[in-house]
């Protein structure tokens, strides 16, 4: 078993290269239109969704990688500044689905601007100032899978907006992340984070997807000592969050 693991990482691991190189030539059709000729606007449209589902699948297999890390007790702490892995979590998401709101993200110069230009993408973050600039010992790679996955689901699933809040207590980062949807039901608290597992599509408020995030959320939380909960009910939204131990600073 452990030998058929190590190959699979390999063959993920080997997913990068081709993954890179087609990226490199999407974004060169795109941006070296001197040198490649003139694009129509459906054919730079189609480069466009082609070049995010690069990105897409980029980030699948850097997740993946990730999680056996994670499984085989490799931590990473070092000294952040919390606003690096928030922001380099946002503009992964947005990365796939959005790429004018990554650059806008890229551009803030301030939290102020920062939370004006989540709020207009249904995202409300509340951080403090001081813990917004401030330097923490953490995993970073995994701190980042974590947020991204979690505002993934959320974003997925919202009626209107998604709550993100961060702050510090006794040594621990506390995250949780809130969306109003339609909620989920208290019979799937459990199974909500297993992989593979999908509720009811017959019942509309019970469609959340294949639920890989969460089960790879839960691995890497655990993994790092932390805890992950769930609050959640029938038309009353999801609120995930996060509990992970500090390293000292």
């Amino acid at each position: 078993m452990g030998n058929q693991r190590i190959k699979l990482e390999f063959l993920i691991h080997d997913l990068k290269v081709p993954l890179a190189i087609i990226e490199a030539g999407i974004i060169a059709l795109l941006k070296r239109e001197d040198k490649y000729g003139p694009l129509t606007e459906k054919q730079r449209k189609v480069l466009k969704r082609a070049l995010r589902n690069t990105f897409t699948t980029k980030t699948l297999v850097n997740d993946t990688l990730e999680l056996g890390r994670s499984t085989e007790g490799i931590i990473n702490k070092n000294k952040i500044v919390l606003s690096g892995f928030i922001e380099q979590a946002l503009v992964e998401l947005f990365d796939l689905v959005d790429c004018d709101a990554t650059d806008s993200i890229k551009s803030c110069p301030d939290l102020s601007v920062f939370k004006r230009k989540l709020s207009e993408q249904g995202i409300l973050l509340d951080i403090d100032d001081g813990l917004w600039c401030r330097e923490l010992s953490l995993d970073e790679h995994k701190m980042s899978q974590i947020l991204r996955n979690l505002l993934n689901n959320a974003l997925k699933y919202r009626k209107a907006q998604v709550v993100v809040k961060i702050e510090t207590s006794n040594g621990y980062l506390s995250i949780s992340v809130s969306d109003d949807g339609q909620g989920i039901p208290e019979i799937y608290h459990k199974t909500i984070f297993e992989s593979y597992f999908q509720m009811d599509q017959k019942r509309d408020h019970c469609v959340r997807g294949h639920g890989l995030g969460l089960a790879g959320v839960m691995v890497l939380v655990e993994d790092m000592g932390g805890e992950l909960l769930l609050e959640s009910d029938v038309g009353k939204g999801a609120k995930f969050s996060v509990k992970v131990p500090l390293g000292s600073s």
